[in-house]
């Protein structure tokens, strides 16, 4: 037989050593007949392959292939270990990832490449790979080619591992469990994140602030924060962002997709992150709790927010008045008031309103709701700062000081009116004669002059 080095390379295996010399020939022989089989599927409807037909899909937690399970697998008999390998009605899985070869050594391959060696180099960018079929899949990357479609939303892949885990959001299978508190995910990535909750463990560090992270991909989109980097563009509207997430995540709003459902209520959402945070409407989880007065949220940003109140830092300013705040949301708000922008209109009345939460209580006056009612005498308010505020005449609190002469008040508008006695500012006009007044109940009370 015709001697073919080319195979021998394509496919190396670990011979013995005494039997070298006397299993040369027998193993060129077997390479070739691995080399001319063709795949076929079983009966059961699992994949067999051959040499030209591996379609192997490396495992991946946190980005990074997983040899340490590939290591632990003991290594199977080569074709120099046995000569005749039956190419009937047997096949041989893989107990990883269930698919059937046709021999032994294939098996053998693409369980054990050859460790740490690397002999299949990308023309475009130089990765090296261990068998020739990772290769393939990686110049996907720079061919742009995804042959893997999902029946269910079309969207395309590079590798069936990638549709694999795609058609999950779908199914909503979940089949990685932690073993501590029995929580359930649909990634294997996602499981070793979570385990760091467990365990503590965050063995990624930011050398410029030292900040550690659990995983290596919190660490990458930390660090974009110091460089200011925003590698992924919006198409539809050029906005960047730091993370290909965020960018997914936005592109929502011009799709208007909502892949994420309720299965209580039945909305659906964006992303899955907000489904979460939603659910706990329905569970009443607070997980996060303020270290000074045990204080509980369903969001960590609230917690956030909430501890400003302890530190009293108002971290977000106001360009035009330079007044501060707590909250990001809160700056948004107020610039509301420089703007005059009111960009939530009653559909009952068409009375429009700066803030969400305004409309929400407006409403209420059409439905008469009164959802919120006094714990003391039981009187009923159509909004829960009517019912904090009232509250305060039964307690006496008057969390409002004048900082010029130190006299406190039960509401904070009373405090801004009083204010003014010291300012001696007018800041409302009337709209005929042009007084000016220091409150609006002021010049409401003057224009009945007028009319």
């Amino acid at each position: 037989m015709e001697d073919k080095p080319s195979l021998l390379l394509s496919f190396p295996t670990e011979p013995k050593e005494e039997s070298l010399d006397s299993n040369l020939d027998s193993r060129a022989q077997c390479s070739l007949v691995d080399s001319e089989m063709k795949s076929e599927k079983l009966k059961d409807g699992g994949q067999t392959l051959g040499p030209n037909d591996i379609k192997y899909e490396e495992k991946k937690i946190g980005g990074l292939t997983n040899q340490d399970e590939l290591a632990e697998v003991d290594t199977f008999p080569t074709c120099g270990d046995q000569e005749q390998e039956d190419y009937g009605d047997k096949s041989h899985p893989c107990p990883h990832c269930g698919i059937n070869f046709l021999s032994i050594s294939l098996l053998n391959r693409h369980i054990n490449p050859n460790s740490g060696e690397k002999p299949y180099s990308c023309s475009d960018c130089g990765k090296g790979f261990s068998q020739l079929c990772h290769l393939t899949s990686h110049k996907r990357i720079h061919t742009g080619e995804k042959p893997y479609s999902c029946s269910e939303c079309g969207k395309s892949f590079i590798s069936s591992y990638g549709l694999t885990r795609h058609k999950r959001m779908h199914t909503g299978e979940k089949p990685y469990l932690c073993s501590d508190c029995g929580k359930s995910f649909s990634y294997s990535g996602c499981l070793k994140r979570h385990l760091c909750i467990h365990n503590g463990s965050k063995p990624y560090s930011c050398p410029d602030c030292g900040k550690s992270f659990s995983s290596s991909g919190g660490l990458k989109g930390h660090l974009r924060i110091h460089t200011g980097e925003n590698p992924y563009s919006c198409p539809d509207c050029g906005k960047s962002f730091s993370s290909s997430g965020g960018l997914k995540g936005h592109m929502r709003i011009h799709t208007g997709e909502n892949l994420y459902s309720c299965p209580d209520c039945g909305k659906s959402f964006s992303h899955i992150s907000i489904l979460t945070i939603h659910q706990r409407i329905h569970t009443g989880e607070k997980p996060y709790s303020c270290p000074d007065c045990e204080k509980s949220f369903s969001r960590l940003g609230s917690l956030k927010d909430h501890q400003r109140i302890h530190t009293r830092e108002k971290p977000y300013s106001c360009p035009d008045c330079g007044n501060s705040f707590s909250r990001l949301g809160s700056l948004k708000d107020h610039q509301r008031i420089h703007t005059r922008e009111k960009p939530y209109s009653c559909s009952h009345c068409g009375k429009s309103f700066s803030h969400t939460g305004t409309l929400r209580n407006h409403k209420r006056i059409h439905t008469g709701e009164k959802p919120y009612s006094c714990s003391d005498c039981g009187k009923r308010f159509s909004s829960l700062s009517g019912v904090i505020t009232h509250q305060r005449v039964h307690t006496g609190e008057k969390p409002y000081s004048c900082s010029d002469c130190g006299k406190s008040f039960s509401h904070k508008g009373t405090l801004i009116y009083h204010k003014r006695i010291h300012t001696r500012k007018k800041a409302y006009s009337c709209s005929d004669c042009g007084k000016n007044f220091s409150s609006l109940s002021g010049v409401k009370t003057h224009q009945r002059i007028h009319t």
